[in-house]
């Protein structure tokens, strides 16, 4: 299992347009010019191939349990690996899937020396996700992800519960801080709350400076 080398900023592209095709593309130019230690990358899948080659890992925002065969539309880890994914993002709330596929999905990734970050949105999923040996577990109650009010600030009890619940299965689990995060004072307290990092993506992605925001990011972590 690996785990973070440092505390990290996983910015998610989602499907905003300055994080689709070619605009993809200037702005993981902009962010992987900040570190390249401590940022990843997760991007669309059809932009996967463009953005490889970074200096920073380069994650999808999905990949499907299944095998090479008859699966039209879904997505192949091994083809996700031979395009270039250093990992995939698993159960976003805005893409769920089933415990039974997490757990596929995960032994899928691992198998292909793919790091997972599995997405939850309650404290009560983490100890039943840690079991499925992920490498990363990011906390984001939905209803707050792109309010910009973060889950540290207004929810801490919500991070802390599920890293204890985390670490009590498995202390080399990483937890990441998602939902709302926008200032470095949503980073600092989320470092604070036991986390190794955070999820974060419009605050980034549609910001005028991204750099300079990420940066900042960066720096509240230490």
């Amino acid at each position: 299992m690996a785990r973070l080398r440092k505390r990290s900023a996983v910015v998610n592209f989602k499907t905003y347009k300055k994080g689709t095709g070619r605009s993809a593309l200037r702005l993981a130019k902009k962010l992987s010019k900040v570190s390249k230690n401590n940022v990843i990358l997760a991007v669309q899948i059809a932009d996967l191939y463009r953005l490889h080659k970074m200096k920073v890992p380069v994650f999808t925002q999905h990949i499907d349990p299944i095998k090479y065969g008859a699966f039209t539309g879904h997505d192949l880890g091994e083809a996700l690996r031979d395009n270039g994914a250093d990992g995939v993002l698993i159960n976003h709330s805005e893409d769920r899937m089933l415990p039974r596929d997490i757990k596929e999905t995960i032994k899928i990734a691992h198998r292909l020396k793919l790091k997972t970050i599995v997405c939850i949105d309650k404290p009560k999923l983490a100890k039943r996700v840690a079991r499925m040996k992920p490498d990363i577990i990011a906390i984001e109650p939905p209803e707050l992800i792109g309010t910009g009010i973060s889950v540290s600030k207004t929810k801490p009890e919500v991070v802390t519960k599920t890293v204890k619940a985390v670490k009590s299965v498995n202390k080399k689990i990483d937890v990441l801080c998602g939902a709302g995060i926008s200032t470095k004072e949503d980073v600092k307290k989320a470092i604070r709350l036991g986390c190794k990092g955070v999820l974060v993506s419009s605050a980034i992605v549609n910001h005028r400076e991204p750099e300079r925001l990420l940066k900042s990011f960066l720096r509240a972590m230490k």
